[in-house]
């Protein structure tokens, strides 16, 4: 990137510049799954009112239907965002924030949304058949990032057949397919989630499996082949787009998700977050040294437990999601199946202090009549049910996204329709949510706010269920920095 800069991109200079002179959220839009395989209305992106001064606050005041069934939208991304702040002298063109993208998990399609004509009322305004990523022996579109040479890559998780592939399918800023990005003869084996840092000329990306295997739920033979499912962090060198480095996490490090580095662009280090067993891994680069090194820094241990068939068997936690602040001092971290929302302080990385817990639900309720906890290595009782405004939580804390100035952590429920059907069967019929969470940023410390909740069980096709959530000016999770003198 060019020292010269002709003029301002979209979103932030730095990610501290964004945590002190962004605007607080006052829309966000959710990603809305319909569990409902018949239903032709298909998935939607909801657009809800989080502005505490408007009347329709806690509202779902718009919906953007597909019209098509069983696309299972997953997660989102923008085709321009604070990566291309910085707008090189000569560049002929100054990138504008304003197209989400929508990969859909089980039909292969993307969905383009207008979302600046009317923000309120997002519209698509172009669809990438399946078709397109198979022609190019692709499936399972996940994570949406934006270039600062103004093309948007989306990671993908499978082949044509469906069998595993870790990859990356780039589109040019109009939306035209230009090809797969990983180059050279060494792929990654698995795919799922990815963060670049351009200074370091390093990207990383993390692994779910195959869609052959998660499409139709989770089963305990998945790991019996282990280049079907994922426990790896893959590393490449962005500048020539080759895989160089792959570190195995082995059994605590199955199914690495959700990956961050830090957003101090010259820090090169991050956490990812291992769903199956509960772990959080730490990776740093090496100190004259291109590789990375990994450890273990967040261990939730798993809980005995019989949910009912008279067996009592091992529940991992499920970590679905992780966040950090963008002051880098606060690391949020969920358990899905245990039901709880984790704060950690950061300010040293390889030591996190657990400085908040709350639970919004899970699978060891008190209140469950079916459930025994036969051994809890961590809590002396079983947590009770949560109730907001008088509805009964069903499911577990799910997606995150956290207000730019770090004081409001919002938290969905729905994981993956397929995977709700078989663990939360009656979040599925009733509907999900979304949940507030106030924040200490002083002292550490969460609580819930009693006040907001984002009912899903009265949508006018039904009850659905909520997923990722985007503010329209950039987030947590959906900007990435470059630092000014790469």
């Amino acid at each position: 990137m060019s020292n010269k800069t002709c003029c301002r991109g979209p979103g932030y200079a730095t990610p501290l510049d964004a945590m002190r002179s962004g605007p607080r959220e006052k829309l966000l839009y959710t990603v809305t799954v319909q569990p409902n395989l018949d239903e032709p209305h298909g998935d939607y992106l909801s657009t809800v009112d989080v502005d505490p001064v408007s009347p329709t606050y806690c509202q779902i005041v718009h919906r953007t239907f597909t019209n098509r069934k069983g696309d299972e939208l997953h997660h989102s991304g923008w085709n321009a965002c604070s990566s291309c702040y910085f707008v090189d002298e000569n560049s002929k063109t100054v990138p504008k924030r304003d197209r989400l993208v929508l990969p859909a998990l089980n039909s292969d399609f993307v969905y383009i949304l207008d979302v600046v004509t009317d923000p309120r009322k997002p519209e698509i305004i172009k669809t990438i058949d399946g078709d397109v990523l198979k022609s190019h022996n692709v499936t399972g579109p996940h994570t949406t990032h934006c270039l600062a040479n103004g093309n948007i890559m989306i990671s993908v998780m499978g082949d044509a057949e469906g069998y595993a592939k870790g990859d990356f399918i780039l589109f040019d800023s109009e939306f035209n397919c230009i090809g797969t990005w990983t180059k050279g003869e060494k792929k990654a084996l698995c795919g799922y989630d990815f963060w670049y840092q351009p200074y370091f000329d390093v990207m990383v990306s993390s692994e779910w499996g195959a869609p052959n295997k998660w499409r139709r739920g989770w089963k305990e033979g998945d790991l019996d082949d282990m280049t079907q499912y994922g426990c790896r962090l893959n590393f490449y060198k962005w500048s020539t787009q080759t895989l160089y480095q792959t570190i195995d996490l082995g059994l605590d490090g199955i199914t690495p998700l959700e990956i961050r580095f830090l957003h101090d662009p010259k820090r090169p280090e991050g956490f990812v977050g291992c769903a199956l067993n509960a772990k959080v891994f730490y990776f740093k680069k090496k100190t004259d040294s291109d590789e990375f090194e990994a450890k273990k820094v967040i261990d939730i241990p798993g809980k005995l437990v019989d949910t009912g068939n008279g067996k009592a068997e091992n529940m991992g936690g499920m970590i679905s999601d992780i966040i950090i602040s963008l002051d880098d001092r606060f690391l949020y971290v969920n358990c899905w199946r245990h039901g709880d929302v984790r704060q950690y302080d950061i300010t040293d990385p390889e030591s996190p202090k657990l400085t908040g817990q709350l639970f919004l639900g899970g699978a060891i309720c008190s209140d469950l009549p079916n459930v025994i906890v036969k051994e809890d290595k961590e809590l002396k009782e079983r947590p009770p049910a949560r109730y907001v405004k008088g509805r009964r939580l069903e499911g577990g804390p799910q997606m995150m996204q956290l207000s730019l100035d770090g004081k409001r952590l919002y938290v969905s429920s729905s994981l993956y329709s397929p995977w709700d059907k078989q663990f939360y069967p009656k979040m599925v019929s009733q509907g999900g949510h979304i949940v507030l969470i106030d924040v200490d940023t002083v002292n550490g410390g969460i609580s819930l706010n009693e006040d907001f909740l984002v009912d899903f069980g009265n949508e006018p096709y039904g009850p659905s269920l909520p997923h990722e959530m985007r503010y329209p000016g950039g987030d947590c999770t959906s900007d990435i920095w470059l630092a000014d003198d790469a």
